[in-house]
């Protein structure tokens, strides 16, 4: 047990939280962008990671989204990938044109 000065809140390190928590998140995407190829695999653009995406092939079979990923762990994260496909903004919007003029 610490004792002493060390009485900081939530309120006192909120930017702190903040930085760690944003510093993890990119860390995790980028992970998870190097372990589907770091680009798209329709057209193979690779240029900003900003604009790439996880597309999951059968929305049924999804146990969570990519970007709440920080959340889990590297394995469940992994299983999770598996069922996804790495996509590039624009093919990304295709793929769910296509998917809606079928239905």
């Amino acid at each position: 047990m610490r004792l002493g000065k060390d009485k900081r809140t939530y309120k006192d390190r909120v930017a702190y939280y903040k930085a760690q928590n944003k510093k993890r998140r990119l860390s995790i995407k980028l992970f998870c962008l190097e372990y589907k190829g770091n680009k798209c695999e329709n057209c193979g653009y690779n240029k900003c990671v900003d604009a790439l995406c996880f597309h999951h092939l059968n929305p049924e079979n999804k146990d969570f989204q990519i970007s709440h990923a920080y959340r889990k762990s590297k394995e469940n994260i992994i299983k999770e990938l598996d069922k996804c496909q790495l996509l590039c903004t624009n093919c990304h919007r295709e793929v769910h044109a296509e998917l809606e003029k079928l239905t």
